[in-house]
C-alpha cells in the first residue's frame, strides 16, 4: 500500500518483491471455511487481482482458474469478476485512499493483504455493497493468509475509516492520473493532444456494455434482448446477464464482439464466395463475420486451444471456415487468396476498457517489439493475397506505430499496393472517425452521444490496402 508521499497508483514496494514471497501468501488460495457466506467470491476476486499485479499474469485465464477452483455460481462469478476489474479501473485512487488511513507503508511480507483492502475499499466506494459484509469478510480472509492475519485488526480499523469518510476522499481525486501509467498517458497526450487524451483515458477507465453481432435481423435481436442497435449495425445491452442465458445463445443468432471490431471485416466489401484469410484468427468474432457473409475462410492462429474454441463458437452458430493451426508468419498456402484479413498482434492499448489488466502488464518497450511482428506480418500477407485483391491490416491498439506509422512505411516498401479509403457510408463510420488519408480510427470515447451505460467504443486502427493487377 502506498504512503501519502507516493501520490501514484503503484505499491511503494517493487511488485518483484512482492512475488519473491508469493509462497507466504499461497494459503488464501485454499478452499474457504464452509458456512462463511460470500467469502469463496471475495477470494476469486482477490487471487484473480494478485495474479495481475504481483505476477503479472492476463486477467482472463486468471480468473478462470480462480472461478474454477472454488465452483462459484453464475451470479457470485459475475459479482467476483466486478470486483477485480473495478479495482483494476480504479487502483490508484482506491490505494490513495487507503492511504490516508495508514500511518505508514505496509511491508513487503504481507501476503495477500493489499488486494484485500483494494477490493474491500472498491466495493464500499464504488459497488455500494453492505459495510458490514465487506469488512467483516476482508478480515475473515486476513486471517485466512498466513502471511496477512497478523494485519487483520488492521485491515478491520482502516476499512472502517474508508467506509466512514472515504468517499470525500474518493470524489477530490483525479483516476486518469492515478491509474494511467505515466509512460501510456504521455504518449496519448502526444499523439492526440491534451484533450482528446484525457477522453480517451476517461473512457477506457469505464466498464463497457456488451455489443453483440447478429447474423441477421438486428431489430428484432436488441428487442428481444433489451438492446439498442448501433449505427454501425451492431446490438447493445447496458447490463446483460450471463451471456449464455439472453434470446439467441442456442439458437446461435450472434456472438459477442466490440462494436469496434466488427468494422475491419466491413472495410473488405461483399465477400460472398470469395477465398478470405484470416490471419491471427482467434478469438474468432471475425472469422464468424466473414462466413457469415458467405466468404470461403481460412481461419489461421497459432493456439491449437484458442482454434478450438473458434472451431465450438463456428459449431454453435451454424457456421464453417477452414481452421489450420500455424504460425502466421510461416503460414503456407498453394493458392493466393482473394482477400485477407491481418488482426495483428499488438498492445491491445484500445481494449482497456474491456481489459484494464492492459494498464499492469504492458510496457513502452512492447510498442516496438510488436511493430516489428506486424511488419513481419504484413510482408507475409503481401505474398499470400492475389494480384487485385485486399489486404486488411487492423489492430486494437492506440499506438501510431502500431497503425498509421505502420501502414505509411508497409507502403513505402510495396509500391504494388495502394490504400483504398473506408467506403461505408458516414452513418456506419462517421469521419470524425476517419484519418486524415481515409483510413478508420476509432476511439474509447466514441459514442459519447449515447445514454449512460451505452457509451464508448473499442479503440482500433484499420486499412484496405488494394493490391495491383
Amino acid at each position: 500500500m502506498q504512503n501519502k508521499a507516493n501520490p501514484k497508483g503503484s505499491a511503494p514496494r517493487p511488485a518483484q518483491a512482492r512475488a519473491k514471497h508469493a509462497s507466504s501468501a499461497r494459503p488464501a488460495d485454499r478452499a474457504p471455511p464452509p458456512g462463511i457466506e460470500g467469502l469463496k467470491t471475495r477470494d476469486v476476486a482477490v487471487s484473480a487481482i494478485y495474479t495481475v499485479l504481483v505476477e503479472h499474469r492476463p486477467f482472463d485465464d486468471a480468473f478462470a482458474r480462480a472461478a474454477a477452483s472454488r465452483d462459484l455460481p453464475g451470479r457470485d462469478r459475475a459479482f467476483a469478476r466486478l470486483i477485480a476489474t473495478t479495482v483494476l479501473r480504479h487502483r490508484g485512487s482506491l490505494h490513495a485512499v487507503l492511504s490516508t488511513y495508514l500511518a505508514k507503508p505496509l511491508p513487503e511480507r504481507m501476503g495477500r493483504l493489499d488486494e484485500i483492502l483494494l477490493a474491500a475499499a472498491a466495493q464500499l466506494l464504488l459497488l455500494q455493497t453492505p459495510p458490514h459484509a465487506v469488512i467483516s469478510l476482508a478480515v475473515d480472509q486476513c486471517r485466512a493468509d498466513s502471511a496477512a492475519k497478523r494485519f487483520a485488526n488492521l485491515a478491520n480499523a482502516v476499512l472502517r475509516r474508508v467506509s466512514e469518510s472515504g468517499h470525500g476522499r474518493l470524489a477530490s481525486l483525479d483516476n486518469v492520473t492515478l491509474t494511467i501509467p505515466d509512460w501510456l498517458l504521455s504518449r496519448w497526450n502526444e499523439a492526440y493532444g491534451p484533450a482528446e487524451a484525457r477522453q480517451i483515458a476517461r473512457a477506457s477507465l469505464t466498464e463497457p456494455a456488451l455489443d453483440l453481432t447478429v447474423k441477421s435481423d438486428p431489430e428484432q435481436w436488441a428487442e428481444r434482448i433489451g438492446a439498442v442497435v448501433l449505427p454501425t449495425g451492431s446490438i447493445r445491452c447496458a447490463q446483460a446477464g450471463r451471456v449464455e442465458e439472453l434470446p439467441g445463445y442456442n439458437e446461435g443468432a450472434w456472438w459477442v464482439q466490440d462494436a469496434a471490431a466488427a468494422l475491419p471485416v466491413k472495410l473488405l466489401g461483399d465477400v460472398a464466395g470469395l477465398s478470405v484469410l484470416d490471419l491471427c484468427a482467434a478469438p474468432g468474432g471475425k472469422t464468424a463475420q466473414l462466413a457469415a457473409a458467405g466468404a470461403d475462410v481460412t481461419a489461421v492462429d497459432k493456439s491449437a486451444g484458442r482454434l478450438g474454441r473458434l472451431n465450438e463458437n463456428l459449431s454453435r452458430l451454424g457456421l464453417t471456415a477452414t481452421i489450420a493451426v500455424s504460425d502466421a508468419l510461416t503460414f503456407a498456402s498453394e493458392k493466393q487468396f482473394d482477400a485477407i484479413l491481418l488482426d495483428a498482434p499488438c498492445t491491445s492499448t484500445g481494449t482497456i476498457r474491456r481489459h484494464p489488466d492492459i494498464l499492469y502488464l504492458k510496457r513502452p518497450e512492447d510498442i516496438p517489439a510488436l511493430a516489428a511482428l506486424q511488419k513481419n506480418l504484413l510482408e507475409r500477407a503481401a505474398v499470400l493475397v492475389k494480384p487485385g485483391g485486399v489486404l486488411v491490416y487492423c489492430t486494437c491498439s492506440l499506438e501510431p506505430e502500431e497503425g498509421e506509422m505502420q501502414v505509411a512505411a508497409f507502403l513505402d516498401r510495396h509500391t504494388e499496393f495502394t490504400r483504398r479509403p473506408v467506403m461505408l457510408d458516414q452513418e456506419t463510420v462517421p469521419m470524425s472517425w476517419r484519418t486524415r488519408d481515409g483510413d478508420l480510427r476509432t476511439l474509447p470515447m466514441h459514442f459519447a452521444d449515447l445514454p449512460e451505460g451505452l457509451q464508448g467504443l473499442d479503440g482500433f486502427f484499420a486499412a484496405s490496402l488494394v493490391k495491383s493487377c
